[in-house]
């Protein structure tokens, strides 16, 4: 029996239960891990107060990423062998001290990135990675906005993106996190609960406007946000922190200038191994270089996992939050 958090019943950070489960050896194409850290993602409370429906139905295992040592492997499984470091990101099941995992799923951590960085960073930086490369090409003077900026993608999409050449405007709701996003590369920073980002956006680029903005926020910042998009420019809405976007009108992206929108998932751009893998990759060599830096801001208990889904819910958690088995 190993320590795990599972969700029970739809609903708030209390829904989540600290218990002991069983798990058994790994079954073909499956790993097993033995966890040193789990990530903590805004999906995982979608997940559960029911936004997202659960794929293997109630109860489940809470969480997506993580990092840990191979304890076993089972059938079929070639490339990947006990005592590999690996982190993913998989299927439910992360807010575990053990746990299987499907191996095609698994990266190979390289001996410069610790497991907790990865659980910190396996989510958000491979998300960053293919928002800034794949989803809109972010290169030497693109205009970029980053809503919540001194968040956990938001960190690391001030950095990437300020690393490719871009010139980087985001959104935060303090002072305090204005000086970290600005830290992590931000050239401009909105306060926008004192501001009106979308005027100040047309300020700061003379009236230019973004290329494309990137916004993980959702209902509170739509559809102001399509204001900051110059003629052209694409809106990514790859996330839903203050609910999701409701009746979206099409015509909207006409209106404000024969816009392009789109609302990616890294299931998608991950779904194949070659893709995860280079994906993966080129996350380890920019933070293995120093270009983007992945700190653990925030680091609780796996029995806290209550305490860590309240303070991310309540705006309370900059950066990357992980659980310690």
């Amino acid at each position: 029996m190993v320590a795990a958090v599972r969700v029970h019943k739809a609903g708030g950070p209390e829904v989540l239960t600290f218990e002991d489960i069983e798990v058994g050896a790994p079954g073909a194409g499956q790993i097993k891990l033995k966890q040193h850290a789990c990530g903590v993602n805004f999906i995982d409370t979608y997940f559960r107060m029911g936004m997202y429906p659960s794929p293997v139905g109630m109860p489940f295992v809470a969480g997506n990423e993580g990092a840990g040592a191979v304890t076993a492997v089972g059938p079929d499984v070639t490339d990947i062998k006990v005592g590999d470091r690996v982190a993913y990101v998989a299927p439910l099941g992360g807010y575990a001290a053990e746990r299987l995992l499907p191996a095609d799923r698994a990266v190979k951590l390289p001996d410069n990135i610790s497991y907790e960085q990865a659980a910190a960073m396996m989510l958000k930086g491979m998300t960053v990675q293919y928002l800034l490369n794949r989803t809109f090409k972010v290169g030497k003077g693109t205009i970029v906005l980053v809503h919540a900026a001194a968040g956990g993608v938001g960190l690391i999409a001030c950095q990437w993106a300020n690393h490719l050449g871009a010139t980087v405007i985001g959104t935060v709701g303090s002072k305090d996190k204005a000086e970290l996003a600005k830290n992590a590369g931000a050239h401009h920073t909105i306060l926008y609960r004192d501001e009106d980002f979308a005027a100040r956006v047309k300020e700061i680029t003379n009236g230019k406007l973004c290329d494309v903005v990137y916004d993980g926020i959702g209902n509170d910042t739509f559809p102001k946000s399509l204001d900051c998009i110059r003629p052209l420019g694409m809106f990514v809405s790859f996330g839903s922190a203050s609910g999701p976007i409701k009746a979206f009108d099409i015509n909207l992206l006409q209106h404000k200038g024969s816009l392009f929108a789109t609302r990616p998932t890294l299931n998608h751009y991950a779904a194949k191994r070659e893709d995860l893998v280079a994906t993966a990759n080129d996350l380890f060599d920019k933070v293995g270089s120093g270009a983007v830096k992945i700190p653990a801001s925030h680091k609780y208990a796996l029995k806290d996992a209550a305490q860590a889904h309240k303070d991310l819910e309540g705006r309370k958690t900059t950066g990357s939050v992980i659980l310690l088995p």
